[in-house]
């Protein structure tokens, strides 16, 4: 990816903005802009609305980039108010340690690494009850301030919806040229509004593909053409669609990767797919700014 462009100050806030007269606001995009300059992908993971797996996509895709030990990931929870990330991920109970460059990401792995707010809890069980601009600090918080160190791909998982939390991590990579991975309508709109480049659409929850006999039933049947008519609709990617399978969320309470547990599962099979794809599109993306 690219250092902070020549029309970085694009961003920063016009005489019509509530932002005008805080400089702090175009100074931070310049900060996160150097710091995130060592990234080479950041992919936002996006949905409508909740309780549709998306944290449970992110922390796979993440894995699933991370079984390549010649890439460097990391996973930044976003949610602010309801971070799942921690158990996901196998980390409950971590915390996050300060060095001379900055707090350090929790690893799970040697090169995959988790920055969450509940890092900084007491308990899995902390309420955290913020308003936006305290969201909107916390997340300039951890691009500014986590020592990422070089990535391949920077993965963020994002709360439900198009909330400040949404605002504030486009805005502060804006000046990092980032691209997204979102499944529903609204943040299409929303992502095309604030000119997110958008990887595709990926179908969660997909049918229920018994793990005993195999046989796919259809639980959710698509009342309105699914995700096939959306993107067609749309003209967006497909990327792939991942049936339900209990053993995920067993894997997920468990904080142990699905994929590397029950790699030959339709549903992991699903993911490589998905994740193929995204290699592909990163790999891609990268070429064309090497000619540029």
């Amino acid at each position: 990816m690219e250092d902070v462009p020549s029309n970085a100050n694009e961003h920063c806030p016009g005489t019509q903005s509530e932002q005008a007269g805080k400089a702090s606001s175009c100074a931070a995009i310049a900060e996160i802009g150097e710091k995130l300059s060592t990234v080479k992908h950041k992919i936002l993971v996006l949905s409508g609305k909740g309780g549709v797996g998306k944290s449970t996509f992110s922390a796979h895709l993440a894995h699933a980039l991370a079984s390549d030990v010649t890439k460097e990931v990391a996973l930044l929870d976003i949610d602010i108010c309801g971070p799942s990330v921690p158990r996901i991920m196998g980390l409950e109970g971590e915390q996050v340690h300060q060095s001379g460059s900055g707090w350090s990401p929790v690893y799970v792995e040697d090169n995959l690494a988790v920055m969450s707010i509940g890092f900084l809890l007491g308990s899995p069980d902390d309420a955290v009850i913020w308003r936006g601009p305290k969201k909107n600090g916390m997340i300039k918080q951890f691009l500014r301030d986590v020592d990422w160190g070089e990535l391949d791909y920077l993965i963020v998982d994002t709360p439900p919806g198009t909330s400040d939390e949404h605002l504030s991590i486009v805005q502060y990579l804006s000046a990092t040229n980032e691209v997204s991975l979102q499944d529903v309508r609204k943040e299409i709109r929303f992502c095309q509004k604030v000119k997110l480049p958008i990887i595709g659409v990926v179908e969660n929850m997909s049918g229920f593909v018994c793990p005993k006999c195999k046989n796919t039933s259809q639980i959710f049947p698509p009342t309105s053409g699914g995700a096939e008519k959306l993107c067609a609709d749309l003209s967006l990617p497909l990327l792939g669609k991942v049936p339900l399978d209990p053993r995920i969320a067993r894997s997920c309470d468990e904080g142990r990767s699905f994929l590397n547990d029950i790699p030959e599962s339709p549903a992991a099979q699903a993911y490589q797919k998905i994740v193929q794809h995204i290699q592909d599109y990163c790999s891609n993306r990268e070429a064309e700014q090497s000619t540029t």
